[in-house]
């Protein structure tokens, strides 16, 4: 099983790599170039003009370049991830998946830059002179200690920050996590005793940054290959381990760990044994960081220390070690006051504010992006998790804030408050809007039921839930036909194994549900033969009874036949007093941010009723991705210039919303271009109650709503999530025949979020 899962990723590694274009990164043109005057300005001649003002003043760079947003992640690929010296060119899929995340969680652009040096020195002279490209550089996977010997260099002799993430990055976060696990454990930095194990350069950092927070130089004990480093020996030594030498002679990690408040492992699987965690004081802090296997197992370590303190590398336990808190933000700070550096009171800014942020678990913010967690400070949350939407507002600008005070930053900030505020309006407008249901959904698990398990997008999406979050599937269709679907997909699951299975051929339930669907419907000219028919043969029907007999929780069907043919069986079913369908919601996740739109499927021609549900639904749902929703009633009339229908219709339903006072920003009737900017607005209508950009387009026909859906998906690049089918308590679900595999997994993440009450 082990190795069918090893063969699986690799493949759907290598696969996403290759598909549908190779590599991660691409580069964009942010400037028209429709035309010959466009082409005059962009080069000669009027590229001259650029030219000439940055040859008159440097600092011009940022006005008329891409160089302020521009980082390099460089590497000579001699220390990769787990995979040790592979080389340069070996390295460079690493070095893009960096600049996907820079891009990804900061928005910064990014160059990997992959060079055969192995010289350090000659490694730092080539750095050097990449230096009027870029804003900065993040120095990736070199050995140490050539790693110390490069940076060094670098930081000398250029103008613009250098960072090491493998070094400084880690630092910065083991930094934050031990702040917090002090402050529950009620310890200080300068009483406990740390005893490290390697000597790299992210653990010789991450020591370094322990003593600037208050831990005793003679309170650290290092431990690599060959034992202590003590004062004397030879072997294996550095400048950087040297400095950590310990009185005294030879030594083992079993020796020196006895009354230990700290461990901290940067090293290898199993170095840190549970008869050591005995002997190490009241509370211990355990950090076991190696990759893929910590130093000790948590569950090992707990079983002889109930109240430890632990966390490690891995996302499947509690206190992620994750450089990702860190290294987009610091950049993100520095970039934009221009710092020539990255210095020390700026990385231990970044500490703090990663540990600040764990701390403020009831911020109003955090709880809208993780909707049903608990995320309350203590033992099993003493760091952010990666995904927290709130770290680019308070690491960014702490960092800023940093750089400003200690006189490194070349363009100071006027306002540090409306630089917050910036860097969390630009939050959401990313691929990664999803994450935050992922996160809620992880809270709890959910039965979800998907009606078309013999669709191959369904497997894969159902093989995707078992790796990403903690529901199990569960799959309407045949045994053989799914198992064989599942098999010529490459895929390993099967059935009853991995999930469960309703076989509408011979399931032993059948008996129960056509009895409950007879029950429902028999007043509705609905027999005993139809309703045995039915459970044989239409599996959305199966998956609505399997909701309404709480064998599951929610259920998703679509991936072939028409909606309305769906909704109708989700309707006799599951349409009780206050649930009905209200309408569809469809996220479409765009370049510049999200746009929701409605109704797409459900109500033809609404009513001013039926529009106003719509509206107050799709407020709801809005919240669940942790944005405020700013909803536009779109017509063809705008603001009362035309008696038209949907005019008509459009002015009634703002008056049933202003019957009563409502949490959320609205306005209507006008026209999309009005909805989308608020200049056009403003000359057409000064009083308008909207501020901003509308984010969430409600029309007053399907027509309407589903080609804007529709142009969106197919003309501007939009990935859709949903539709979302609003009014039924998230318990049901129709997806479009066109949606993929990765569709239906998100979809599986609105279905497994734990919900009180969203419509």
């Amino acid at each position: 099983m082990a190795d069918d899962k090893q063969t699986n990723l690799r493949d759907a590694a290598l696969a996403y790599h290759r598909e549908p274009r190779p590599g991660k990164l691409e580069v964009r043109a942010t400037k028209p170039l429709a035309n010959g005057r466009d082409l005059a300005l962009a080069y000669s001649p009027g590229v001259a003009e650029a030219c000439l003002e940055i040859k008159a003043d440097p600092t011009a760079a940022r006005d008329y370049t891409a160089r302020g947003n521009l980082v390099a992640v460089v590497s000579n690929g001699t220390a990769v991830l787990g995979l040790g010296d592979i080389g340069a060119l070996a390295s460079k899929p690493v070095m893009e998946g960096k600049a996907v995340l820079f891009k990804k969680f900061a928005n910064i652009d990014c160059f990997d830059i992959e060079l055969s040096e192995r010289d350090p020195e000659k490694l730092a002279e080539i750095v050097c002179a990449l230096e009027p490209t870029f804003g900065a550089i993040n120095l990736e996977d070199i050995k140490a200690p050539d790693c110390f010997v490069v940076e060094k260099i670098c930081r000398e002799r250029m103008n613009i920050p250098v960072f090491h993430d493998d070094q400084h990055g880690t630092a910065i976060v083991v930094g934050a996590a031990a702040t917090n696990a002090l402050r529950v454990a009620e310890k200080r930095f300068e009483d406990i005793k740390v005893v490290s194990t390697g000597g790299g350069a992210a653990g010789i950092a991450c020591l370094d940054m322990l003593l600037k927070l208050g831990v005793k130089r003679e309170n650290v004990w290092l431990c690599d290959l060959d034992g202590l480093v003590h004062e004397g020996r030879e072997t294996s030594m550095t400048e950087q381990k040297a400095a950590y030498a310990q009185p005294g002679g030879p030594r083992g990690l079993g020796d020196v760990i006895d009354g230990a408040d700290l461990f901290l492992g940067l090293s290898g699987p199993g170095v840190l044994k549970p008869e050591m965690v005995e002997r190490m004081a009241e509370r211990p802090i355990i950090f076991a960081l190696a990759n893929p296997t910590p130093e000790i197992d948590p569950d090992e370590a707990r079983k002889v220390a109930p109240n430890a303190l632990i966390a490690t590398g891995r996302s499947d336990f509690p206190n992620q070690v994750n450089n990702v808190l860190c290294f987009p933000f610091i950049f993100r700070g520095a970039l934009d006051v221009g710092a020539r550096t990255i210095n020390d009171e700026m990385k231990i800014a970044c500490v703090e504010g990663i540990a600040e942020l764990a701390r403020k678990t009831t911020s109003a913010e955090a709880a809208a992006a993780y909707q049903g967690e608990q995320l309350s400070f203590g033992a099993d949350y003493l760091i952010p998790k990666p995904f927290d939407p709130r770290l680019m507002g308070v690491v960014a600008s702490a960092v800023a804030r940093a750089a400003m005070e200690t006189g490194v930053a070349e363009r100071p900030l006027d306002d540090l408050a409306a630089y917050k505020r910036r860097l969390d309006a630009s939050v959401f407008r990313s691929a990664f809007l999803m994450r935050p249901v992922f996160e809620a959904a992880a809270t709890a698990r959910r039965r979800i039921v998907f009606a078309e398990g013999e669709d191959e997008r369904v497997l894969r999406a159902a093989h995707a839930m078992l790796e990403e979050t903690t529901d199990r599937p569960i799959l309407i269709g045949r045994p053989d036909v799914i198992a064989l679907r599942a098999e010529r997909a490459g895929l390993t699951i099967r059935p009853e194994r991995d999930f469960d299975l309703v076989n509408p051929e011979g399931d032993p339930r059948y008996r129960d549900y056509w009895t409950t669907y007879h029950e429902i419907m028999q007043r509705r000219g609905v027999t005993p033969d139809i309703a045995k028919a039915i459970m044989r043969t239409n599996t959305t029907a199966i998956a609505a009874v399997m909701v309404h007999r709480d064998e599951a929780d929610s259920m998703i069907c679509g991936t072939f036949g028409q909606y309305l043919w769906h909704l109708n069986y989700i309707t006799q079913v599951l349409a009780t007093e206050g649930r009905r369908a209200i309408g569809a919601l469809s996220l479409m996740i765009l370049e510049d941010g999200p746009l929701f739109i409605a109704d797409t499927h459900v109500n033809p021609e609404p009513s001013p009723e039926q529009i106003a549900d719509t509206v107050m639904g799709a407020a709801r749902h809005v919240r669940r991705f942790g944005i405020a929703p700013k909803v536009a009633l779109c017509s063809h009339s705008q603001f009362g210039n035309l008696e038209c229908d949907t005019g008509t219709r459009m002015r009634a339903a703002l008056e049933i919303l202003d019957s009563k006072p409502r949490d959320f920003a609205y306005e209507g009737e006008m026209h999309a271009d009005a909805a989308l900017d608020a200049a056009t607005r403003e000359r057409i209508f000064p009083n308008s109650r909207l501020e901003g950009s509308a984010n969430v387009l409600v029309f007053a026909n399907t027509d309407a709503a589903s080609g804007v859906r529709n142009i969106l998906k197919m003309k501007a690049g939009g990935l859709e999530v949903g539709p979302i089918l609003m009014g039924f308590g998230n318990r049901a679900h129709i997806v479009t025949t066109s949606i993929t595999a990765r569709g239906l997994l998100n979809m599986s993440a609105i279905a497994g979020t734990p919900v009180a009450h969203y419509g």
